[in-house]
């Protein structure tokens, strides 16, 4: 749940420290007074769009912080692990900062993030429902969602498996059309790639073997000048006619005479001492080079050969043997794609035509599920609606066949409502009223498993159009998924006010030609207060103080009835 949000320099608030806590929260206050700036500042915080213009006037940057605590099971750990961001201490803080050039800075858990990781992150953790989502129901593209989410533990294995066949079958379809537009260009591609791939595998090239052929090329072409050189200077040191290596034996012999009478003669005894031996294993050096040393024709005239068939290589695919392989990696590559991954007798379009059959029968037992799902749907729609006192409803998921195959399947999804008894069933994007509208919104959060797994839910003035016992109602349908999740609700209803466990006051004021929002929470008395303003207005009397008490009392008793049920 979020713990601690901090908003500094945003819209027109200046600076605020807010601390909540587990179960349902209401934000309250006139209109203007800033309570959907709040509720932006944590939508940014979760990967929402933000804008220099949101900056304070005066300000060079926007500041939101916000710390949030998960259970250990929370789907938002795994998504932290992906990105390499730590989270052993449990908590979750994210920082974003929004400066007056556009640039944004986004941080979480002291590690610099993207948006689009912040918003991975962020729809793991807060739900924000408002009026954006009473939209989102007036396009019925998006009803398909609805259902899917609704049915995602049995539909999304298969769902998932369809749609990676058909990634792959737009790929190949697309390849095929490029096949088809031009089938003779298509050939001769073919043609050279299997060409060129079977000229450089059949040279059975390795790494840097162009650089170790030109160095034995080059040692054998050099034989006679090595062979010359080693003998001359092996005649040079050790020769018949006394040779150096003689001639210092006998003057290290004459020194070792008289190296005992003086410490000079003595040192140069052994340096002669020193160059003799020397000598000798040079000598003998040189006398195993010109033992082993042995000039082959015709290994020569295979690393010639040889150089020779990597250089006609070269010439047609790169400046090196590296290089030659790398483009056998790339034509093959190339070759694999136009050919296809399936046996080398099957063509494009036999795969098309086995990939379409199989998408086909997915999409049937898709299509099965989504309807098997809807009633459930339906069900489950009209018992929360009845709680919201349209129990005369009829809500229906309208399922038709598309002509075609897309990545969700073969299904074109919309719902369709009966508001009241005779009417028609007519789309529900034609027939709702703004109320109807929340009513419904709210339903499908309430029922919907995927808001459990989702640490905090915000209500953004989701009670729009109505009152009431419709208000009542709402209040306690709010109050109930705040058992499961912790709830942030703004609201404009003291009856949705009076459900509340914790209570917070917007206000707007006027500092020295500045405006600024500030929040406090609300003491029993407080709340009693505040609930009065939103009955009567600002006319506040006994009677409406005493009616704000009945409320909240009324309020503990439906608490005390959906702990039990």
């Amino acid at each position: 749940m979020l713990l601690e949000l901090s908003i500094t320099d945003f819209a027109i608030i200046e600076h605020l420290d807010i601390e909540f806590q587990a179960g349902m929260t209401v934000l309250t206050g006139e209109t203007g007074a800033g309570k959907s700036i709040i509720i932006d500042a944590v939508g940014l915080l979760v990967g929402g769009r933000g804008s220099h213009d949101l900056i304070r006037t005066g300000a060079k940057k926007s500041v939101i912080q916000g710390n949030f605590i998960l259970h250990n099971d929370n789907p938002t750990y795994a998504v932290l692990d992906d990105l390499g961001i730590d989270h052993s201490d449990g908590n979750v803080i994210i920082e974003r900062e929004i400066f007056a050039n556009a640039r944004n800075s986004c941080r979480v858990n002291g590690i610099m993030v993207n948006i689009a990781s912040l918003k991975r992150i962020g729809e793991t953790i807060v739900d924000i429902q408002g009026q954006n989502e009473h939209q989102e129901l007036m396009k019925p593209e998006r009803h398909i969602q609805l259902l899917d989410d609704f049915a995602e533990d049995e539909l999304q294995p298969i769902l998932s498996s369809y749609q990676e066949k058909y990634d792959k079958f737009i790929k190949l379809r697309a390849l095929n059309e490029k096949k088809h537009q031009n089938e003779k260009q298509w050939a001769q591609r073919v043609d050279m790639l299997k060409f060129q791939i079977k000229e450089i595998e059949a040279a059975d090239l390795h790494e840097n073997e162009d650089t170790e052929l030109t160095a034995e090329r080059d040692h054998l072409n050099n034989f006679q000048k090595i062979h010359d050189s080693l003998l001359s200077s092996y005649e040079g040191i050790n020769g018949d006619d006394s040779g150096p290596l003689d001639s210092i034996g006998s003057a290290m012999s004459s020194m070792q005479e008289i190296e005992d009478l003086d410490p000079d003669y003595k040192q140069i005894s052994d340096n002669l001492s020193g160059a003799f031996f020397t000598l000798q294993d040079v000598a003998s050096q040189i006398s195993d080079q010109l033992s082993s040393l042995e000039f082959d024709q015709d290994r020569l005239d295979q690393v010639e050969q040889r150089l020779n068939t990597i250089y006609q290589l070269k010439h047609k695919y790169g400046d090196s043997v590296d290089q030659i392989l790398k483009y056998l990696k790339k034509i093959q590559k190339e070759l694999a794609d136009m050919s296809g991954t399936v046996s080398e007798d099957q063509d494009l379009d036999e795969q098309l035509t086995t990939i379409k059959a199989s998408l086909i029968k997915d999409a049937k037992k898709i299509s099965d599920i989504r309807r098997k799902s809807a009633k459930e749907l339906e069900n489950a729609v009209h018992h929360q609606l009845a709680d919201l006192y349209m129990d005369k409803a009829v809500f229906e998921v309208n399922i038709k066949q598309n002509t075609a195959l897309n990545r969700l399947g073969a299904d074109r999804v919309e719902f369709y409502i009966q508001t009241n008894p005779g009417e028609k069933m007519l789309p529900l994007v034609k027939s709702a009223s703004g109320g109807e509208l929340s009513r419904i919104m709210l339903a499908l959060k309430t029922m919907f498993a995927r808001a459990a797994g989702v640490t905090s839910i915000i209500f953004d003035e989701v009670d729009t159009g109505v009152s009431g016992r419709v208000a009542q109602a709402i209040g306690n349908k709010i109050y109930t998924i705040s058992t499961k999740s912790q709830v942030l609700c703004i609201t404009h209803l003291p009856q949705v006010a009076a459900m509340s466990d914790h209570h917070y006051f917007i206000e707007k004021k006027v500092t020295d030609n500045r405006t600024t929002t500030t929040i406090t929470e609300l003491t029993a008395k407080q709340s009693v207060k505040e609930i009065s303003r939103m009955l009567a207005g600002t006319a506040v009397t006994k009677l409406t103080k005493e009616h704000a008490q009945e409320l909240l009392n009324l309020a503990d008793e439906e608490k005390v009835k959906i702990s039990q049920d």
